[in-house]
């Protein structure tokens, strides 16, 4: 039988334990915050356990739509031909694709909406024969592309495709857009046709003028004379010259502010552009352009009767342009990127325009035979 000592003896030895059972929690939080800054302390960096540093939190990637995402989200072997064809670079695109846009809905008939299958149609087109240019440009470069730091990761300079392998692409290229021309009228199947050449030559104006631009001005704005012929048969050459032209003078402005991205690159490799043409004067010039791109839509304007939406969008046009030539530095590649990409909303303005325009001839008509039939 135990004495009060020992029943003293007892209850302090299970008085001792249950405080060390209490403080093991707080140990072992304890041992769990030091243990990191113990590895990181003894492994140097290179040799560190993957379990000893810190894992940050993988957030998940908000999902895209855009061009260049789409492209990083195919298969890897399908990569560098979207890439060849500058599927992740859509500007080019709606640069081509616009002025059939504009172009399809001045052919419209008064107080209609432009034909959206037609619209559609040259949409495809666009894509196909931009991606051409760009396979065809690239083959042609792809030496000089080596050399400068903005192209030298193309799929071609790069060595990612070969060059028979772009060949056979761009043979697939031209054949799909072949289809999708002869889905239009004999008239305008003949005129497609014949901008082959441009689109062949224009990569080789570079090697021998300072204007290779004036020659994609008259390449890229091809849809102009294309979607007018499309709608009504053939072209109205009162409305469709204007145009024509207004759209080159287009492309002189946007892209002497492109080729200022790579002038330093052009000298050393020996590349000719307006933007080595006109260096320090180039604003005077890209001025000059935007003036006569607004006459050229306000006479192909006229001689197809429009109303006020569409003198209002070129009054518009023209404001973004002269903020472009106001704020552009032709020293910043970035700036020149910038004020590049954003001729897609001069392009948009104008399509809006255009379109509303159109759709007031019906109101102006209506009021000219209400007077006539009330006499």
């Amino acid at each position: 039988m135990r004495g009060p000592s020992g029943s003293a003896s007892a209850g302090g030895k299970m008085a001792a334990l249950l405080w060390r059972l209490g403080r093991a929690p707080c140990r072992l939080r304890a041992a769990r915050t030091a243990l990191p800054a113990a590895a990181a302390a003894v492994w140097p960096p290179p040799f560190r356990p993957a379990a000893a540093a810190a894992v940050p939190p993988d957030p998940r990637r908000p999902l895209s739509f855009s061009a260049a995402e789409l492209v990083r989200a195919a298969p890897g072997r399908l990569q560098p031909y979207l890439r060849l064809m500058r599927l992740h670079q859509p500007a080019g695109t709606w640069l081509l694709y616009l002025p059939c846009t504009w172009s399809i809905a001045l052919a419209a008939p008064p107080g209609s909406l432009p034909h959206w299958p037609t619209l559609a149609l040259f949409g495809a087109g666009a894509v196909l024969m931009r991606g051409a240019g760009c396979t065809i440009n690239d083959m042609w470069d792809r030496d000089y592309d080596k050399k400068v730091a903005r192209t030298a990761s193309r799929p071609l300079a790069a060595g990612e495709i070969s060059t028979f392998q772009s060949f056979v692409f761009l043979g697939g290229q031209l054949s799909l857009a072949l289809c999708v021309l002869l889905c239009l009228n004999y008239y305008s199947i003949v005129l497609g046709a014949a901008s082959l050449t441009l689109v062949v030559s224009y990569p080789l104006m570079k090697r021998i003028t300072y204007w290779p631009q004036l020659v994609l001005g008259l390449t890229f704005n091809w849809g102009a004379l294309l979607g007018w012929s499309a709608i009504r048969g053939s072209c109205d050459w009162s409305v469709c010259l204007p145009l024509y032209l207004a759209g080159v003078m287009w492309t002189l402005v946007y892209d002497t502010i492109y080729a200022h991205q790579d002038k330093r690159d052009d000298v050393l490799i020996g590349v000719k552009s307006t933007a080595l043409q006109f260096k320090e004067d180039t604003k005077r010039w890209l001025s000059g352009f935007s003036m006569a791109m607004l006459v050229g839509l306000c006479v192909a304007g006229m001689n197809c009767n429009q109303t006020f939406p569409y003198y209002s969008a070129v009054a518009a046009v023209g404001a973004h342009l002269a903020h472009q030539i106001y704020t552009l530095d032709i020293d910043k590649p970035e700036d020149c990127w910038k004020k590049f990409a954003s001729n897609r909303t001069v392009g948009v303005l104008l399509f809006v325009g255009i379109v509303l325009g159109n759709l007031c001839k019906r109101q102006e008509s209506k009021t000219v035979q209400e007077p006539l039939e009330s006499r």
